[in-house]
């Protein structure tokens, strides 16, 4: 009985080709299936077609629906299809679905693995200032001052600022900020002086955006605060953001023309870095967040941030840090900067 059970066992581990490990069974099993490489070819054009969008995003027309600045502010999101994408292609047991897969990781990472995967930020910086849309409904106004003023900042620019709402901000912020001023419905609080403050002119019949001169103790820093027309997405209509890239363009000739070499820009600009309608500015000047920022930095909306439309841009000084403070009664998060100039 011992001689045959010795006799079988060895027969059977002498089967050529084939792996005791569950690993190694897999292999074998994926290397006896013939149809390995047929299976998933429409799950490989997917992959594939995902790779063309986003390498050739700024391509995509804006002529129906603005079709391309709508995906380019939710650029980053693509992401996701690409884990659903992997786990489709084993189920399916398709070599060519995970192989394809390769191609739109690389752009992916190469687009944005930069900012998912590294922080850039630094200590210090001689300058700090805090951009934030406090929401015309804000339940709580002074909280939300009381929050911003905590955060430390110098400067601090706020939009959607509603007549009733402007002397509730004066007064939480008059303890920490001396100089402000307010233009329609933006605004900007300083601990140093300002001077030549303006509305600028962004094309809506209404003041939604303002230019001054803050002087540190550095030298002159023109800071503008602009707050660009809301976008919407609509089924019969598409991404209209029309009257948003008119004021983007009137914004970005205003910056053109500022005589000081430093400049920040702080607000809400209805628009990622992504998106081409905002070149007029984006073109001109350094994202923060971009710059020295740890992360994507989304802004909005503050229950589920998905995409930053609130900026802090420069141009003439060094950003050292960029980051999203804590949320307040507004449904924007308030994003600050430190600089160096």
């Amino acid at each position: 009985m011992t001689q045959a059970y010795t006799q079988e066992t060895r027969q059977l581990g002498d089967a050529p080709g084939r792996s005791g490990s569950r690993i190694g069974r897999l292999l074998d099993r994926f290397r006896d299936d013939r149809g390995i490489w047929r299976r998933g070819l429409v799950l490989a054009a997917i992959a594939i077609l995902l790779a063309l969008v986003m390498i050739f995003h700024a391509d995509i027309p804006n002529r129906v629906g603005n079709l391309g600045s709508l995906l380019e502010t939710f650029l980053p999101w693509l992401g996701l299809a690409l884990p659903v994408l992997l786990v489709l292609g084993l189920v399916r047991r398709s070599a060519s679905a995970v192989l394809a897969l390769v191609l739109p990781v690389a752009v992916w990472l190469n687009l944005f693995g930069g900012l998912m995967f590294s922080d850039k930020s630094g200590s210090g910086g001689e300058l700090t200032v805090v951009t934030h849309n406090v929401n015309a409904e804000n339940p709580n106004p002074t909280g939300t001052a009381e929050d911003v003023a905590g955060s430390g900042a110098d400067v601090v620019a706020l939009e959607e600022l509603t007549d009733d709402a402007v002397p509730t901000y004066e007064r939480a912020l008059a303890g920490t900020y001396r100089y402000h001023t307010v233009q329609g419905t933006v605004g900007l609080w300083s601990k140093y002086p300002l001077s030549g403050t303006e509305p600028v002119d962004i094309k809506l019949g209404w003041t939604r955006a303002l230019r001054t001169t803050v002087a540190t103790p550095r030298g002159e820093v023109g800071v503008y605060v602009a707050h660009l027309p809301s976008v919407r997405v609509k089924f019969n209509a598409g991404f209209t953001a029309g009257q948003r890239d008119a004021s983007a363009e009137a914004l970005g000739q205003a910056i053109s023309r500022e005589r000081l070499r430093k400049v920040i820009l702080l607000g809400d600009l209805n628009g990622t870095m992504n998106d081409r309608a905002l070149a007029p500015v984006t073109a001109q000047m350094r994202s923060a967040q971009g710059a020295a920022g740890d992360g994507f930095g989304f802004s909005w909306p503050a229950s589920f941030p998905m995409a930053r439309i609130d900026q802090i841009m420069v141009r003439g000084v060094d950003p050292v840090a960029a980051w999203a403070l804590p949320k307040t009664g507004s449904d924007h998060l308030p994003l600050a900067a430190s600089v160096d100039y």
